[in-house]
């Protein structure tokens, strides 16, 4: 019997909040709240207004902590952010268009009468 799925068990589930986070990560919640400010992790929001972290957030926190020891600045780390996903947005566009083609080509290669032999 399968088991049913958890909210812990979805990466995208919004479940920690801002000081939870902040000491998983032993970083200062002032400095997660401007990360929100600068766009750079946008963290949901409970109807009352406290912001909620995913997994998912929390590991593009763990990544921006990482830019910003190298010594870049949010607003770059937002615009590197910003790059990446469009290129991964080019990259997944750049397979469906591969499958799209070789799907046609396999029709085409299906369509095709025979040659008759010489």
């Amino acid at each position: 019997m399968r088991r049913a799925a958890l909210p812990v068990d979805d990466e995208y589930a919004p479940l920690y909040s801002v000081g939870q986070v902040a000491a998983m990560l032993h970083l200062r919640q002032a400095f997660l709240r401007r990360l929100d400010e600068y766009q750079v992790v946008c963290p949901r929001r409970t109807e009352g207004g406290q912001r909620r972290y995913s997994r998912s957030e929390i590991s593009r926190v763990q990544y921006v902590v990482e830019l910003v020891g190298e010594g870049m600045t949010l607003t770059a780390i937002r615009r590197v952010l910003d790059l990446e996903q469009r290129v991964r947005d080019l990259e997944r566009r750049r397979d469906d268009d591969a499958r799209r083609i070789r799907d046609l080509e396999s029709r085409l290669r299906g369509r095709r009468a025979p040659v008759p032999p010489m």
